[in-house]
């Protein structure tokens, strides 16, 4: 039955891990440039220290249990099956709060900061400040994959966990989303302006960003944080931004690659994660590897890169956008690209703070920061 809400562990076959690692032991390495850096990708060095990781000290297992402690669930919406985990507060106060994440992310960057949220009393902060937390993995990555038909664009995600939300019985909740998830959270924002009480985003690129060439009567108004900002997104656009391009034309090609090697799909998701070899150990490795792993055991790659290509197919995805007037939260971190006067275009902009640390993976860099930044924002709607 469509509605119903089924509990759900995850239980890896044995077999499926005994074949990833006769995979990994087959490895074959492309050659590379001596004394090769990340100026072309990762490198041998990387590939191989992540794959001796892996066969003699990393233990799915035991993050299999970890994760398991958390309520997990899985419900069919708009013929999809949907997976989320839902941690609720003993806090009377508690709000509920929907966290989003992106590509090559998954329901893994929120696990360390589940109990500081839904238990801050343990934390050494305020019960009215709890969170009941909805947590779900986007259509089409990990258990929530893969995905049964085209279609499953932000605009689609941002309804099906509306109706998600409604399910579990939350008239009203906040939003945040990082990555993909700061563009699925103002779309569901701008669909259901009475649902959502505020609305929190880090790593905040679409709608938040110029779309093209910059006028230079604009540019020179800009402040010097606007200018190393613009800088830097214009060097992602024109050193990194390959992946988006072929996961956005020819994703099916690639997915043949990274859906039968598993150092394929574990260097292709690498990138983001090492900012592209700048920040290699920014996020710890049992986190990283096991968010790898969730989308290698979950056979995923594929689906979950064919976002980029229902994205930028979707017409209305490039139609200027309403503002929701929804209170929004945006929290820079020192390697995002956000530029306030981009994002008050199409965004109530209620709380904007800058940080000289943390990345695009703010949550498992430095999560007690990104914790504090959330919870000031909600506090402050109240």
């Amino acid at each position: 039955m469509e509605m119903q809400i089924k509990p759900f562990k995850i239980d890896i076959p044995s077999l499926q891990i005994e074949d990833l690692f006769e995979r990994l032991n087959k490895t074959i390495f492309p050659s590379e440039w001596k004394n090769a850096d990340w100026h072309s990708g990762p490198t041998q060095d990387y590939a191989k220290n992540h794959i001796q990781y892996l066969l003699n000290e990393y233990d799915w297992r035991k993050h299999e249990a970890q994760i398991n402690q958390y309520p997990q669930f899985t419900t069919e919406i708009d013929g999809q099956n949907i997976h989320f985990l839902h941690v609720r507060s003993q806090e009377k106060q508690a709000k509920p709060l929907l966290l989003l994440h992106g590509w090559p992310g998954s329901f893994v960057e929120f696990l360390k900061v589940i109990d500081p949220l839904t238990n801050p009393r343990a934390h050494g902060g305020k019960p009215e400040n709890a969170f009941h937390l909805v947590i779900p993995s986007l259509p089409g990555f990990g258990f929530s994959g893969p995905t049964k038909e085209s279609g499953w664009n932000n605009t689609r995600i941002a309804k099906a966990f509306i109706g998600l939300m409604d399910r579990l019985g939350y008239e009203k909740y906040g939003v945040q989303g990082g990555d993909a998830g700061a563009i699925i959270g103002p779309e569901l924002a701008r669909i259901a302006p009475n649902k959502v009480i505020g609305l929190h985003v880090n790593a905040a690129t679409m709608g938040f960003i110029p779309m093209g060439p910059v006028n230079p009567t604009d540019l020179a108004t800009f402040t010097n944080v606007e200018k190393t900002r613009l800088e830097r997104l214009q060097r992602f656009m024109s050193e990194h931004f390959g992946f988006n391009f072929i996961q956005s034309h020819r994703p099916q090609t690639l997915a043949y690659g990274i859906s039968d090697s598993p150092i394929g799909l574990l260097t292709w998701i690498s990138e983001l994660f090492t900012s592209f070899g700048d920040a290699i150990d920014a996020v710890d490795r049992d986190s990283f590897l096991t968010n790898f792993l969730v989308y290698w055991f979950t056979g995923t790659a594929a689906s979950s890169i064919r976002l980029y290509y229902e994205n930028s197919h979707d017409p209305n995805a490039w139609a200027p956008k309403i503002n929701s007037r929804v209170p929004t939260g945006v929290a820079v971190f020192s390697e995002d690209v956000a530029i306030r006067r981009y994002a008050e275009q199409t965004n109530t902009i209620v709380r904007w703070t800058d940080y000289d640390m943390g990345g695009h993976y703010a949550v498992l860099e430095i999560p007690d920061v990104w914790i504090n930044d959330v919870v000031s924002f909600f506090q402050e709607l109240r």
